[in-house]
């Protein structure tokens, strides 16, 4: 019968050699660089500052260059015959960047490099991975913080500040604070009952073969996290940019390569979006998709997973942000002024084209009144020009397609006889793409104006009777598809119990006296449901462990001899 003796297991010791450990040394986590989660702070750009001098001197000179963006794979330059171009959305007719499609076979290139690199990549161990994304959020804080604030407002016609907030900040803190979330993960080890006889450790390891990432044009940090989390989390990347943040994106990707991620770890790949998702899909070694943008897009390739299932070697990872319709519920109780303050807001910032923008409004009708003279007045005093002009409020929209889509919904504005536009309304693209603030208000809760995303700078607003307050809170929930963000007004308390119950799903992120946009990495960790996404929760721990493959590992330092068991005996 077998006994364990203190003897006894000093024997396997010096037998076994087991105060080596293999396993412990290979999840050791007790290097591990020590740095906070610390959100990067938001500078200013105030006159006279250090940093509105140092973005004005990189706005000149971005302004005056092409910059020449070639594809990337393996590390290697590629340039096709298939040229392309980014230009200012608020002057059409200047250029910024000049790039190339990947066609089919460069696109297959580039899994072939990933698949290799990521064998490589995945035994560095997660402290190396660590110190390259601190320096990684150091030169984006430092040396290159301006060129990516300047790249962001010429290219998505953000000012100065939604850059900042964007390229810059956010952008830091999905670098910083990601791996913080993985360095903590790693900390957790196993339950192990005798540690004297057996030894349970974890450790996180990427997905054989490789994501693409498929990110936005409206925020820079969008694109880095999408590319580079799964890369942190010990992944290959094949990163399809958004052809209109072409060059913001370039310098991200020109910056984790300085703070040494490998070569083939990352393969740069503009593309045509059919022949991207077509190629990744085809490849038995498509290990996930990480992905921003519409409803339509990721439908297809869900379905086009869905329909290479039994060629993969693993089953892919989907993860998947698809906008919203985001509203903003006013009660009889709610403070007038900032509702006002925070729709317009969270509304018009970067012409509405947030994911999670303030599209609808419903007010009960005893402050209708003041909230409509409030906007109207509000929407007046929105300075829509060139972004790099620093009294701008906001600048163009992204490119022709939005325009004609968003120019669309202010058309049937216009015809309906259930819509009157009582704020903007002009739209006009001669030189750049701009779109005036809209307010729409209407008697139809289920115009489509009020339920497909429009994602441009259009507010509708419905009244409803103030007695009828509990019964519209089941309107906004059953109107739209989409459940990402929402906001509630009110101060009485009652109520605010009652809507946070019965807003549960229709919004992932929901703000209580607070507008709709503004999620910060750590603090609000950003997703939703139904439509809207799988709510992965980018900001938040759990995403960055999305992208691992975790593997269980048992040592045991008390080799087992017996067959059979005591009970047999």
């Amino acid at each position: 019968m077998f006994r364990c003796t203190q003897t006894f297991l000093s024997t396997v010791r010096l037998r076994w050699g087991c105060e080596r450990r293999w396993a412990s040394s290979v999840v050791s986590v007790d290097s591990l660089p020590d740095f906070p989660a610390v959100n990067e702070p938001v500078l200013g750009y105030l006159a006279g500052s250090p940093e509105r001098q140092e973005i004005q001197e990189a706005l000149k000179k971005s302004s005056a260059e092409c910059v020449d963006v070639p594809i990337i794979v393996g590390g290697q330059e590629i340039r096709t015959k298939d040229v392309r171009y980014q230009v200012m959305p608020h002057n059409h007719g200047k250029r910024i960047a000049k790039f190339y499609y990947a066609d089919a076979k460069v696109i297959g290139q580039a899994i072939d490099s990933a698949v290799e690199a990521q064998r490589a990549w995945d035994r560095r161990p997660i402290k190396e991975r660590l110190e390259i994304w601190e320096r990684a959020a150091q030169l984006m804080a430092t040396k290159y913080r301006a060129r990516l604030n300047a790249a962001t407002m010429l290219g998505q016609s953000k000012t100065v500040i939604q850059a900042e907030i964007d390229s810059a900040a956010e952008l830091i803190d999905f670098i910083r604070i990601n791996a913080y979330f993985l360095k903590e993960a790693s900390k957790y080890q196993p339950i192990s009952p005798n540690p004297k006889v057996t030894r349970n450790f974890l450790r996180f390891r990427g997905i054989d073969g490789f994501v693409a990432a498929i990110s936005p044009f409206n925020f820079t940090a969008i694109g880095g996290n999408l590319a580079y989390t799964p890369v942190l989390a010990g992944n290959a990347v094949l990163w399809k940019p958004s052809d209109t943040a072409l060059l913001s994106n370039w310098l991200i990707y020109t910056i984790m390569t300085e703070a040494g991620v490998p070569p083939g770890v990352v393969n740069f790949v503009p593309a045509d979006g059919p022949t991207f998702g077509k190629t990744i899909t085809a490849s038995p070694h498509l290990a996930g998709i990480n992905f921003t943008g519409s409803v339509p897009t990721f439908q297809w390739l869900w379905k086009a997973v869905a329909q290479n299932i039994d060629s993969y070697v693993n089953f892919p990872r989907l993860i998947g942000e698809c906008g919203g319709k985001n509203f903003h519920f006013v009660h009889p109780s709610a403070e007038v002024a900032t509702v006002v303050a925070g729709t317009l807001r969270s509304s018009f910032e970067f012409c509405g084209q947030k994911c999670s923008a303030c599209s609808r409004l419903y007010a009960p009708r005893s402050l209708w009144p003041k909230i409509k003279e409030g906007l109207i007045a509000g929407a007046k005093k929105l300075t829509i020009a060139d972004p790099t002009e620093f009294s701008t409020f906001t600048g163009a929209v992204i490119d022709a397609v939005a325009f004609k889509r968003i120019s669309g919904y202010i058309e049937h504005a216009k015809k309906s006889k259930n819509l009157e536009i009582i704020a903007g309304g002009k739209c006009d693209d001669s030189k750049g793409y701009f779109i005036e603030p809209t307010i729409v208000e209407t008697t139809d809760p289920r115009d489509k104006i009020m339920t497909e995303e429009i994602f441009g700078p259009v507010l509708t607003c419905y009244v409803y009777d103030d007695k009828a307050a509990e019964a519209t809170l089941k309107e906004v929930t059953e109107a739209t598809k989409f459940a990402l963000t929402g906001a509630v007004f009110a101060q009485d308390e009652s109520f605010l119990k009652k809507a946070l119950e019965e807003f549960k799903m229709s919004a992932g992120n929901f703000y209580i006296n607070d507008k709709s946009t503004g999620s910060v990495v750590g603090q609000q960790p950003f997703g939703g449901g139904r439509m809207s996404g799988t709510n992965d929760k980018a900001g938040g721990p759990q995403y960055v462990l999305r992208w691992t493959s975790p593997q269980a590992i048992k040592e045991t330092y008390a080799p087992q001899t017996d067959v059979d068991y005591p009970y047999m005996r």
